[in-house]
């Protein structure tokens, strides 16, 4: 086990942004949309920013070690707050803007949070409905004035009063360095709450040393160059994109584009056209949707060009060794087809796309490579620092996740549970000695995750509470099903139900877009979400997927049932993780009657 870490000789987060942003000062380290207008923010930026906040903070008596929560979507003063706290030794900790009230002050509770910061009045209002429930906060900060003119409370104030607090602190500057000289590798630099599917969340500790080894081992194998631009709109409040658009830009020097809302991902897409872009595999079928039905649009010629062109794609990257001919014909067809396609769906300079943090179709992959963009599967958890293994050009097997990070060991168990050990396992639980114990055990952290060991490349089979054992006694995996199911740009999400069962079935949410786009086409009658769910020809419709998904697996692993759930639901609803996946668990204890009317 490796004791020290650091990095150009710092061993803490926070002295190696402090040195990153006195070395590229003017340099710019972010890009933010305002009034349509992108609008660039350096280095220096950055630091004078977080250290206002963070003087601010202290002015106001954080001290060290003590958690101070944030409730916003991204934008730049998240990580301004982010960084300010951990410079003035505090830990933060990211609250999804999707949590209910009820859920903010178990977390805000939970965490000992003595300070709060939250976007705006929509987020400042979940505070107001609980805040006698949190009698340890001792202050709320609002980054927007929008709508609260006439507000006042005296335990709420203002994210400029708090800079100006900060600005004005006697020996402010001194203090705030000295405040970074102090920080040592084993101390916690964030939190980060799981998603509770199986109880109330917990909160993973992640030291700055779990994070500078990620960083570092990370670089042997991802290709992050500086001045690499890329686009952030995960929740930061999610390791993944913590690691990518806070502490990778740190390390490299890449450019940090914050999309302007979720539903503005893909257009934010195209104008950034990113060389860097990792994403959730329901992004990745959405854009792959998308293009499809683009196709279903085009001339018969443009979509026989479009076929083409795949096809293309797909011999290439199946041959061993392509010959010249196939290069040859791939490139005709990627200079006619591919290159303004991949300009289309900003891929236009795409050098390494990467999926993570939920199961996706090896056709996907295939597909998404087969037209020039580089995707590649990768594994990692929370406890993890976000990282286990990754797929790269130079090493990569499809259907697998990859080989492990570099120093990091990975083994399997002997009930076929992934166990991790390295540098970036987190320190633990907030506050739960216990639980801690029961995920790590003798340096070996257990996943939770089954799957096998291939020539040292990882494949998942799937959460082990998750496999369905039938009736019958047959093992099944349902995350390789549901996989394949929402291949289709139909099937946005599924759920295969049956343990203890004599039989698989299913529970499926439709691809609102494109299904109401195909019924439209051939007039099926709907007028909202529910009866397009319950219309006689969208059930045909999934019916045919499903059946054609049938013939790829065993007998005892087909579905013989399914069942759509016809309401329509966002990141609000408790069914779904703020990256869109559903949870298993809520969703067969909602649905309980849905599932029994299959049995």
């Amino acid at each position: 086990m490796i004791d020290t870490i650091a990095i150009d000789g710092c061993d803490t987060l926070a002295k190696l942004w402090r040195q990153a942003c006195r070395t590229r000062a003017t340099a710019i380290a972010h890009r933010e949309k305002k009034l349509g207008i992108w609008q660039s923010h350096s280095w220096a930026d950055w630091y004078d920013g977080a250290r206002a906040i963070g003087l601010g903070l202290m002015a106001l008596g954080l001290e060290r070690g003590q958690v101070v929560s944030i409730l916003s979507e991204d934008r730049l003063e998240w990580l301004y707050a982010d960084l300010g706290v951990v410079a003035a030794g505090g830990i933060s900790n990211g609250i999804y803007t999707t949590d209910s009230a009820e859920q903010l002050a178990f977390l805000v509770n939970d965490s000992q949070s003595p300070f709060l910061l939250v976007e705006n009045d929509e987020q400042l209002d979940k505070y107001l409905a609980v805040q006698s429930a949190m009698p340890g906060l001792k202050k709320v900060i609002v980054f927007e004035r929008k709508g609260l003119r006439d507000f006042s409370d005296p335990r709420v104030m203002f994210l400029d009063e708090l800079m100006a607090l900060g600005d004005a602190l006697e020996d402010g500057e001194a203090r705030f360095e000295a405040s970074i000289d102090a920080g040592r590798g084993d101390e916690i630099r964030m939190l980060i709450y799981t998603s509770g599917t199986t109880g109330s969340p917990k909160g993973a500790m992640i030291s700055h040393r779990n994070v500078l080894f990620t960083l570092s081992r990370g670089d042997q194998i991802l290709d992050v160059q500086p001045g690499d631009e890329q686009l952030c709109f995960l929740p930061l409040s999610h390791i993944l994109e913590r690691v990518i658009s806070v502490e990778m830009p740190i390390y490299k020097g890449t450019r940090v584009n914050f999309a302007e809302s979720p539903e503005t991902v893909f257009d934010n897409l195209r104008e950034v056209s990113p060389h860097v872009f990792t994403a959730v595999p329901r992004l990745w079928e959405k854009l792959y949707s998308a293009i499809m039905d683009q196709r279903r649009e085009a001339t018969a010629f443009g979509r026989w060009a479009f076929d083409q062109a795949v096809r293309a794609g797909q011999a290439v990257h199946a041959a061993e060794e392509a010959s010249t001919v196939l290069r040859l014909r791939y490139a005709f067809w990627s200079l006619v087809v591919l290159k303004n396609l991949r300009s289309l769906i900003g891929m236009g300079r795409i050098r390494r796309a990467t999926t993570g943090a939920a199961p996706i179709a090896p056709e996907l992959i295939q597909w998404f490579q087969a037209i020039g963009v580089p995707l590649y599967e990768g594994y990692g958890m929370t406890e993890t620092t976000g990282i286990i293994s990754v797929n790269t050009p130079a090493r990569h097997r499809l259907g697998s996740v990859g080989a492990p990070l570099p120093e990091t060991e990975v083994r399997i168990g002997e009930d076929g549970e992934i166990l991790v050990r390295g540098a970036h396992i987190f320190e633990g639980y907030w506050q739960r000695p216990e639980q801690t114990a029961e995920a790590v055990r003798d340096g070996w952290l257990h996943t939770g995750d089954s799957g096998r060991l291939d020539e040292g490349l990882l494949t998942i089979t799937g959460r082990i509470k998750d496999i369905i054992i039938t009736a019958g006694g047959k093992n099944i995996a349902p995350a390789v099903i549901e996989s394949r199911l929402k291949f289709s740009p139909f099937i946005a999400d599924a759920v295969v139900i049956g343990d203890r069962r004599k039989y698989l079935t299913c529970l499926i949410m439709i691809d609102r877009d494109n299904v109401e786009t195909w019924a439209q086409r051939r007039q099926v009658p709907f007028s909202d979400y529910r009866s397009l769910c319950r219309a006689e020809a969208v059930q045909e419709l999934i019916g045919g997927l499903v059946e054609e998904v049938n013939r790829h697996f065993a007998q005892v692993e087909q579905i013989k049932y399914f069942r759509l759930i016809d309401v329509l639901l966002t990141a609000d609803d408790e069914e779904l993780t703020a990256t869109m996946k559903l949870k298993r668990a809520r969703v067969e204890q909602k649905y309980r009657a849905l599932i029994e009317s299959m049995y």
